[in-house]
């Protein structure tokens, strides 16, 4: 009797062994993924600016004196030429007529020593002066004739100086305010001296700096042929001779901005793209060795004058016309970063995935892949922490195009407000209830918990530090 116990429970705990190994595998999470693309793709880059004046000028007095008035309103445009200023011209008059006496002083003294020498000179034809007497005649003409110079210069001085009185505008621009007040004794010598400043605003400059990093990628992907600059030929094509490039050179200086391949977007405060292209007209010779990046520069026209952007205001700047030829690109969802790399979870043929690190630019949205991936590979583009490295998974192809991408990113621009205030709203209190779940009391979230030995489908993932203690 009591072996027949024994081998039935024997039998029951075979039996029980048997059936826990009959549990199937846990199913393939199912996972979203895109296809690598390849195409030629526009690299719009964007960069900090601040706009300066294409001129600015200090005004500063070339005489000194009381400053009796001020004629323009501060801040206000005006032609060049326009009186800005006048000094107290009363002692410069005095001096302008002194100098007016002296010179017809001195023409008068060339006249009568020119009347003697010409009677010496008729004298001495017929010996009835010395050559001393006609010596002398002539030195006094030539030292009178040059008295007659050294005051009409005298007189020039005196007439430039009084017109210093006269503050004029040296450009067309846009005029500070003025640093002394009406009344105020000025000297050219001091910082008296110093009235007030102007900046032409038309043309308009935006200085920019482009990190050396990317501006040697530029380069050395338009030495490559990997990067275009629209109809510009690469310096190693051989079929264009150095005349030709030359005279390419000068027509780009002279053409106008809407005219070039390549140019400057000019992105104001408030969001809106100034009417005027820009164009680059200046790269720094060195790079500057503290920020590791090359100052530039881009002209804008401001034909009207108009205030739409100012001097010293600060904008975003885009350089388009570069266009990567055949870019490998996918979404900046479908690459991780890690502390080294950017990781790329592929999905291959048989289902596994393949952590795999590689190297990309991003612009926007996307990433441009410069090494690492290849067009028609699949890679996910959601919940990349979730999964590990050869881990099987089913992958769900997801629509993605330049396109598309592009589609989305202006519409995600051009979203009112509020309606982004709703949706991060929205997200917080998501975010709020999935906290308060995780922190439930242990024995509802037992309650809740699936069994240990329950399969981890599509829906219901396993955690990162559960699978890796799998």
């Amino acid at each position: 009797m009591r072996k027949t116990v024994v081998c039935l429970v024997s039998a029951v705990f075979l039996f029980a062994a048997c059936k826990k190994e009959e549990v199937p595998a846990p199913a393939a999470p199912v996972v979203t993924a895109v296809k690598v693309i390849q195409q030629d793709m526009p690299w719009n880059i964007e960069y900090p600016a601040q706009i300066a004046g294409s001129l600015e000028v200090q005004i500063r007095a070339q005489v000194g004196g009381i400053l009796k008035e001020r004629f323009y309103n501060e801040g206000e445009f005006v032609k060049e030429g326009t009186l800005l200023f006048q000094i107290d011209d009363s002692e410069y008059k005095v001096a302008l007529e002194k100098a007016k006496g002296s010179l017809a002083q001195a023409q008068a003294e060339e006249k009568r020593t020119k009347r003697t020498f010409e009677r010496i000179k008729k004298l001495r034809a017929s010996n009835a002066v010395s050559q001393q007497d006609y010596d002398n005649a002539l030195s006094a003409y030539d030292t009178a004739k040059a008295n007659v110079q050294v005051a009409q210069a005298a007189v020039d001085g005196a007439a430039i100086n009084l017109g210093y009185t006269q503050v004029t505008a040296p450009i067309s621009g846009i005029v500070g305010e003025a640093v002394p007040s009406v009344g105020s004794l000025i000297s050219p010598a001091g910082e008296s001296g110093y009235l007030t400043d102007m900046v032409q605003i038309d043309p308009l400059y935006a200085k920019f700096s482009m990190p050396s990093s990317q501006f040697n990628q530029l380069k050395q992907g338009f030495l490559d042929g990997q990067i275009a600059f629209g109809n510009m030929s690469s310096p190693q094509d051989t079929s264009v001779s150095a005349e030709e490039r030359q005279e390419a050179e000068e027509k780009y200086r002279n053409a106008d901005a809407s005219e070039v391949a390549v140019y400057v977007e000019a992105v104001m405060p408030s969001g809106q793209i100034y009417p005027q292209r820009g164009k680059i007209i200046f790269f720094d010779s060195s790079e500057n060795a503290q920020t590791s990046s090359i100052a530039m520069k881009a002209e804008f026209a401001n034909p009207e004058d108009s205030r739409q952007l100012m001097p010293g205001q600060f904008v975003r700047v885009h350089l388009i016309g570069a266009v990567f030829k055949n870019a490998v690109l996918v979404p900046s969802s479908a690459l991780l970063h890690s502390a080294q790399d950017l990781l790329a979870y592929v999905v291959k043929e048989d289902g596994t995935v393949e952590v795999r690190p590689v190297k990309a630019d991003l612009q926007d949205d996307l990433y441009i892949v410069t090494e690492g991936l290849k067009a028609g590979e699949t890679v996910m583009n959601e919940g990349l922490s979730r999964v590990r490295d050869g881990q099987k998974v089913t992958a769900q192809i997801q629509p993605f195009s330049l396109e598309k991408q592009t589609a989305a990113q202006a519409a995600t621009e051009n979203t009112p407000s509020d309606a982004k205030d709703t949706q991060a709203a929205e997200d917080v209190v998501s975010a709020v209830e999935i906290a308060a779940t995780e922190n439930m009391p242990s024995d509802t979230a037992t309650a809740q918990a699936p069994a240990a030995d329950a399969p981890v489908t599509s829906a219901q993932e396993a955690s990162p530090a559960e699978q890796q203690g799998k």
